[in-house]
């Protein structure tokens, strides 16, 4: 076998979003939201199901995974690769999107049903050491849980280190899917649940047509894409701070020999900085 990179929109959605294989979104679910008893998953629909991009290179018109099941609860589960600024915020406008979208009448709350985003981060984004984390809303006081309706459950995919045969868990078994999958040639012999099983077979790139394993390819060209946008934007600002900062140490006497120490660069640089931009 050889399986494809989780991580990547396409092969995801893929995954995640098919709307004739539900049974590996609900075992994911249920495994990752701890859902027992009456609390778990039976039946969910696929509100935006997997599609190909209409053009080559273009980003996938379907940012996330969304998703109902039978009792009117709300599912959003995204993949973000990169951090990004303002990402706390948009993952709160997401949930309270979804979870206001419900009714369209101001007089039907009672009819709002609980809203979970999951996460999965290919990045660290919060201080603690655990991988996953559940958030909710709290008294400040008592911790009581009373507005218990919007809740969000994030994974840090750096922060987990467990190897095949470390596995125990059925959680941890769904994160080392995602994290590792493409660097392993068969399903891991601990593996036992049908809807992970199912997964892996879907993430089997022999199971994949020719148009989505190109697709699965120009996701990968689009995110280096981006990635560099995001790089040469962040080079572009960090130099004209570089560039304020010594016409700033020169105008106020500063020799331009400890101008260039402090900056790491050559005397000539801090002079051709300074003469480029020379007020006229």
């Amino acid at each position: 076998m050889r399986f494809v990179d989780v991580t990547n929109d396409i092969a995801f959605r893929r995954i995640f979003g098919n709307e004739n294989k539900t049974k590996i979104l609900i075992s994911f679910l249920n495994a990752i939201l701890r859902f027992e008893g009456g609390e778990r998953i039976v039946e969910v629909e696929i509100i935006n199901p997997y599609q190909l991009p209409r053009i080559a290179g273009e980003k996938a018109s379907i940012i996330d995974v969304r998703a109902e099941d039978e009792r009117g609860r709300q599912f959003v589960v995204e993949m973000q690769v990169a951090s990004a600024k303002g990402f706390s915020k948009r993952v709160q406008y997401y949930a309270a999107r979804d979870y206001s979208m419900q009714i369209d009448s101001r007089d039907k709350y009672h009819l709002l049903k609980p809203t979970f985003l999951i996460g999965i981060l290919d990045f660290k984004h919060f201080e603690c050491e655990k991988y996953l984390s559940n958030h909710a809303t709290l008294d400040e006081e008592t911790y009581e849980n009373v507005l218990d309706d919007i809740k969000y459950t994030f994974i840090e995919l750096p922060k987990f280190k467990l190897k095949a045969d470390e596995l125990k868990t059925l959680i941890e078994k769904w994160v080392f899917f995602i994290k590792e999958a493409e660097n392993l040639d068969v399903i891991p012999e601990n593996t036992d649940d049908e809807g992970l099983i199912e997964a892996y077979k879907d993430a089997d790139k022999h199971s994949w047509k020719k148009e989505e394993l190109v697709a699965y390819d120009n996701a990968f060209i689009a995110e280096r894409d981006e990635i560099g946008r995001l790089e040469l934007a962040e080079e572009k600002g960090q130099l004209k701070e570089r560039i304020k900062a010594v016409i700033g140490l020169h105008l106020n006497g500063i020799p331009i020999s400890i101008i260039a120490k402090s900056f790491n660069i050559t005397e000539t640089e801090v002079t051709q900085i300074i003469e480029n931009h020379k007020e006229k």
